[in-house]
């Protein structure tokens, strides 16, 4: 009887080492699709680093603007001084 359940014990510890290869080809597959959704997010066609890109030009041309603006009020009241 001690024997059986000696042999019953090992049998389980052998069969419960390490992870199956099943579950590494499913955790495989999961990590190849959200890096591949983390790419295309980043890269893709409204991806983050084109938005980036865009925010920069924005922000550039805003910039120029208010230097113009600067420019022509500081003119306007130089006007007003001189009168």
């Amino acid at each position: 009887m001690i024997k059986k359940l000696k042999n019953v014990k090992n049998n389980y510890y052998k069969s419960s080492k390490g992870i199956s290869l099943v579950s590494l080809v499913v955790t495989i597959i999961v990590l190849i699709i959200l890096s591949s959704i983390a790419i295309y997010l980043s890269l893709g066609n409204n991806g983050l680093f084109k938005r980036a890109n865009q925010s920069v030009e924005e922000t550039n041309k805003q910039m120029a603007t208010e230097k113009i603006n600067f420019k022509i009020t500081a003119t306007q009241i130089k006007s007003y001084e001189e009168k």
